[in-house]
């Protein structure tokens, strides 16, 4: 049981952490932002009492703690090279690179994603839904200030890559919260991949994914969904939240009418924009692999409730 004033002050390091990391533009003092952060959001993960929970809690710490270690190690290097600690002025090469990949792992984009799905398993769905939206912001808001420095290809491949394995790990999936880890992995995807071309677009994109993925998260909170099982049979008890449920994970595939094709439509003509027809186009194969799966839930609900 967490006191209600230990509840108190873990809120508030939690939105101050992020706000102080988004507001900064020192290196230590994100890194401080950052790690407040981490350290609040960490007896939420391990509130329930359970061996996953825990599991869950250990891992989500020490992917987040390496990430924080490769971020120092990054910044300092770049303060020896450039006698710098500005967060716009990370020009070093290596830096940038290692600052990346940091920053991909504080947030589960692929290649360094595998953490995501486990920590989400194992904790409640509030908690979940903390992760994959709040707990973004920061990451994000960093990369969006040294996008000009990190080197496009890397950003690129890392997108790609980010939406092949949330696209392939979300189709064999039977529990929703790592659907939903996978779901997560496919959109920061597209948010790296144009955050190398269009730094703007991928705020866009990420903002308007959080804003699709926090219902769908509160809503299966409501109806105590976890297995793609219990989507069948909640249809009877709510029918309008089961009917919503389908529409947003239909919008976060990016199906035409919905919000969800408008980051997307704009991302590939970006891409087109600036003669990279070849990635535009393996985005657009890899968004059908996700889709696969959005289908599916869809489906379920659509297709297996009585009429």
């Amino acid at each position: 049981y967490i006191t209600p004033t230990a509840i108190t002050i873990i809120t508030l390091s939690i939105i101050m952490g992020t706000i102080l990391t988004m507001s900064s533009s020192n290196w230590l003092m994100a890194w401080i932002g950052l790690e407040l952060n981490m350290l609040a959001i960490l007896p939420i993960i391990s509130k329930p009492k359970t061996t996953r929970a825990s599991e869950a809690t250990i891992k989500y710490f020490l992917t987040q703690a390496i990430a924080s270690a490769m971020m120092l190690l990054s910044s300092t290097t770049n303060a020896w090279q450039t006698g710098n600690w500005d967060i716009l002025e990370l020009k070093n090469k290596f830096s940038t690179t290692i600052m990346a990949l940091s920053l991909m792992m504080k947030m589960g984009a692929a290649p360094v994603h595998f953490w995501l799905p486990e920590v989400l398993q194992g904790t409640t769905l509030q908690t979940a839904l903390l992760i994959t939206t709040w707990q973004k912001l920061a990451p994000v808001t960093l990369m969006y200030m040294i996008s000009n420095n990190i080197q496009p290809a890397l950003l690129m491949s890392a997108g790609v890559l980010s939406m092949v394995v949330g696209g392939l790990g979300g189709i064999n999936q039977t529990q929703l919260r790592k659907t939903m880890a996978y779901s997560s992995i496919n959109n920061l995807g597209w948010t790296i991949m144009i955050m190398a071309l269009s730094p703007n677009l991928a705020i866009m994109n990420i903002t308007i994914y959080i804003i699709m993925t926090t219902p769908v998260f509160l809503m299966m909170k409501n109806t105590s969904m976890k297995t793609l099982q219990n989507l069948t049979t909640t249809w009877t008890t709510s029918t309008a939240t089961t009917l919503s449920i389908a529409l947003l994970m239909l919008s976060t595939s990016g199906l035409p009418p919905f919000t969800g094709f408008m980051p997307k439509m704009l991302a590939l003509n970006e891409l087109i924009t600036q003669k990279l027809t070849t990635l535009a186009t393996l985005a657009i194969m890899t968004s059908l692999i996700s889709l696969l799966f959005y289908l599916r839930v869809a489906y379920l609900i659509m297709m297996l409730t009585p009429p």
